[in-house]
């Protein structure tokens, strides 16, 4: 299989006939193998009936359909675990990303890139709402992560499937795959898209999203940081607790022969029992690392693959 494209999907029953018109339109004249996911957010209008409509009629189509909402990670994280392409390309579901310019991203890739990402440079949302917490949230993410892309938000990108495929992606960890796949020595690329405004319905996203982002930030940062050497993180904790436990036991050796001192032996084994915890627990993550290095299946699982109906036949099969 040599493509798969995949849509997160949640009520958009009004975009998704145009949406796989234009995908179709722009895919089959590149002769590729390949199929189309369409992942079903646990939507309450007709969304599933007509992506599911899709697959009965389309060999290319596959549904796929979360028993709840899980939000939009988790369901493009079900749709790569269930694409079969050598190359994977993600976009939303509301015919704001435009298929006419997968294959400029496929000629990008075909440079030697691992990832292409899009810049939405004309962006047609509302200002205050989403371009300016936008804006600011590509350029905090730049800083911290280390990785310079002009549009972290957009949901247009492809990339090679090995690149993705075991990484862990939930909340909000869809927008940091750059920075993510960037622990396996990626090389990344980002062009210029087209942005279109919403035709029909509403949109799913709000300022709700930003304190969940931030907390994801935060976490991503540790672990872009740690990742390679948990042991040498937690031995920077085992070091501050084992010079106040070295400390209080000066003040215990100092009670012994007979001196007063105010704080005694309780604490001097506290604070020891937490170095030494500290440094149990590098060791343990250490081992877990290197374990999850040789069998990320075992540890990188997303529970939303887990929670699923599928209907289409893998794309290997499709005729």
């Amino acid at each position: 299989m040599d493509l798969s494209i995949i849509v997160p999907i949640f009520n958009e029953e009004e975009n998704i006939s145009p949406l796989y018109a234009a995908i179709t339109r722009n895919i089959q004249p590149l002769g590729l193998d390949y199929e189309i996911i369409l992942v079903d957010d646990g939507s309450s209008d007709r969304s599933f009936e007509i992506i599911a409509d899709f697959a009965h009629n389309d060999a290319h189509v596959r549904a796929i359909k979360l028993r709840m909402n899980c939000g939009q990670t988790a369901a493009m994280a079900a749709g790569i675990d269930f694409a079969t392409g050598d190359i994977l390309v993600t976009l939303d579901g509301d015919l704001q990303n435009d298929p006419a310019d997968i294959p400029l991203m496929l000629d990008k890739l075909a440079e030697g890139y691992d990832l292409v990402a899009g810049w939405r440079r004309n962006r047609k949302d509302k200002t205050i709402t989403r371009i300016i917490p936008s804006m600011i949230a590509n350029a905090l993410i730049s800083f911290v992560l280390g990785v310079p892309l002009r549009d972290t938000g957009c949901t247009l990108k492809a990339f090679r499937a090995k690149a993705i495929k075991g990484i862990p992606l939930y909340n909000e960890m869809h927008r940091f795959i750059p920075a993510m796949t960037s622990l396996v020595g990626t090389r990344i690329a980002q062009i210029e898209v087209r942005h279109h405004p919403r035709r029909y319905g509403v949109s799913k996203y709000g300022l709700s999203r930003i304190y969940r982002v931030f907390l994801d930030l935060l976490m991503l940062r540790v672990i872009l940081s740690f990742a390679a050497r948990p042991i040498a993180w937690c031995g920077v904790l085992a070091f501050f607790w084992s010079i106040l436990s070295l400390l209080f036991i000066v003040v215990v050796l100092f009670q012994l022969f007979g001196l007063k001192m105010v704080i005694g032996t309780g604490l001097a084994l506290i604070f020891g029992a937490l170095s030494f915890f500290f440094i149990l627990l590098g060791f343990i993550m250490h081992l877990i690392y290197r374990s999850a290095i040789k069998r990320p299946d075992v540890f990188l699982r997303r529970a939303a693959s887990t929670m699923v109906t599928v209907i289409g036949e893998p794309a290997e099969t499709a005729q």
